[in-house]
């Protein structure tokens, strides 16, 4: 959630940032109105506790005539100051259930409006040209009987694969090479559980607008994560890190589940939208001056990962109607598949200030040993897609793939993935 404080102090703000997602600004006024009140019935009901306490000390003192009076006025004050507790929890529960839905507020200089509406901030690497007709991704994945679609979906229904032979071999070595990246540079490497509870799964944002996204288990009150940015949110719920060295980070590997509501009939060849698949994610826990920076070095550290597989992509600034409800600013980093001729997203990174660490009580000490709320970040630095951008771009005629060289230690020093003979 937003800093309330914000709110009161600066509401225009807030209606902006609502106008330039395409949200309700009348949530603003909603919440100034019960904040007045719940302020109010504190004031109250602190005022009337404070005058009952004068009068339950004068009893003992008073006279046999006077306490019949005091007594009275005692029983009264006691039953105004529960109607006043009442209130007050009534305006709190109220403030806290519409406080929770607003979306965080979003950087002024990201792009005003919707999906379409974002601005391209770079373009890397040369799209192939082949003398060929390039097969696409899931053409080129069963030649190398590295998928089976069918026996995914009769397993577990549609949208859901095996990886087999080579494709699970080559998932491991671009989730191992993440991981390596990641190491390399400071992170420390997770294996995340895949179920949280919904303090956790609402702590992060998810289970707002993006709620038909998630699995829920009812029975066990717990949810599937669709990444693991949500259980390394949690993993210091609660508590007062030490930031004095610098940015606390992670890289989590998990598997991941999406439900892909309302995206019926859309991608549903091959494995670029499907409902589960791994990843590995960046995550940060970092002081919020120093989160715009560490923005751009998550950016950084995905370019690295999508020059290492020699794949030509785009960097977008993500539109504000298309942030998401806990980031402030997102970037997303797309590769050319060039059966579709166009990019499609691999990567995305995102500064969520301190949207997420606000809900879940995870602070820092300041340089006056203040404990003051951290902001959070993620990154994706490999997925399961990723194998879309790498068999398309290194296609070559005979239906074999050419093995990226910064992946190739990672498959045994394999330079060629070869067709297989049915």
């Amino acid at each position: 959630m937003i800093d309330p404080r914000t709110l009161r102090e600066d509401p225009e703000a807030v209606r902006a940032s609502q106008r330039a997602r395409g949200e309700d600004e009348g949530v603003v006024d909603k919440l100034l109105d019960l904040d007045t009140r719940r302020r109010s019935a504190i004031a109250n009901a602190d005022k009337l506790r404070a005058e009952a306490k004068s009068v339950s000390k004068q009893v003992p003192k008073a006279s046999a005539e006077e306490r019949p009076q005091l007594l009275a006025r005692a029983k009264d004050l006691s039953a105004q100051v529960k109607a006043a507790e009442t209130e007050q929890n009534e305006a709190s529960e109220e403030f806290d259930q519409l406080f929770r839905v607003l979306p965080n507020l979003v950087h002024p200089d990201a792009p005003i409006g919707g999906e379409d509406d974002y601005a391209v901030l770079k373009t890397a690497g040369d799209v192939p040209s082949f003398d060929f007709t390039p097969r696409d991704h899931l053409e080129l994945l069963e030649g190398l009987a590295a998928v089976d679609m069918e026996r995914g979906a009769k397993v577990s229904g549609s949208r859901f694969y095996f990886l087999t032979g080579i494709g699970a071999q080559l998932q491991l070595a671009l989730l191992n090479m993440a991981v390596a990246r990641s190491v390399a540079n400071g992170f420390t490497p997770m294996i995340t559980p895949s179920l949280v509870r919904p303090e956790i799964m609402g702590g992060t944002g998810f289970l707002g607008a993006h709620s038909s996204e998630v699995y829920r288990l009812r029975e066990d009150d717990l949810y599937l994560v669709g990444t693991s940015e949500v259980p390394l949110a949690g993993f210091h719920k609660d508590e007062i890190l030490d930031l004095g060295a610098g940015p606390r980070r992670y890289a989590g590997w998990s598997s991941c589940y999406r439900r892909e509501a309302g995206s019926y009939g859309k991608d549903t060849r091959g494995i670029i939208r499907v409902h589960q698949f791994d990843k590995v994610e960046m995550f940060v826990f970092a002081k919020p001056e120093d989160a715009e920076a560490e923005h751009e070095r998550l950016l950084g550290w995905e370019e690295d990962m999508l020059a290492a597989i020699e794949v030509p992509y785009r960097i977008i600034d993500t539109a504000t109607g298309d942030l998401g409800t806990s980031a402030f600013r997102k970037y997303d980093c797309e590769a050319w598949v060039p059966t579709q001729e166009t990019y499609r997203e691999l990567t995305s990174t995102s500064n969520c200030t301190t949207f997420q660490a606000r809900r879940l009580q995870v602070r820092y000490r300041d340089e006056n040993g203040k404990p003051q709320t951290a902001a959070t970040l993620n990154g994706t630095l490999a997925t399961t897609r990723w194998i879309v951008a790498i068999v398309e771009n290194h296609q070559q005629a005979d239906g074999s793939v050419r093995v990226p060289v910064a992946l190739r230690p990672f498959l045994g020093g394999l330079e060629v993935l070869e067709p297989v003979k049915r």
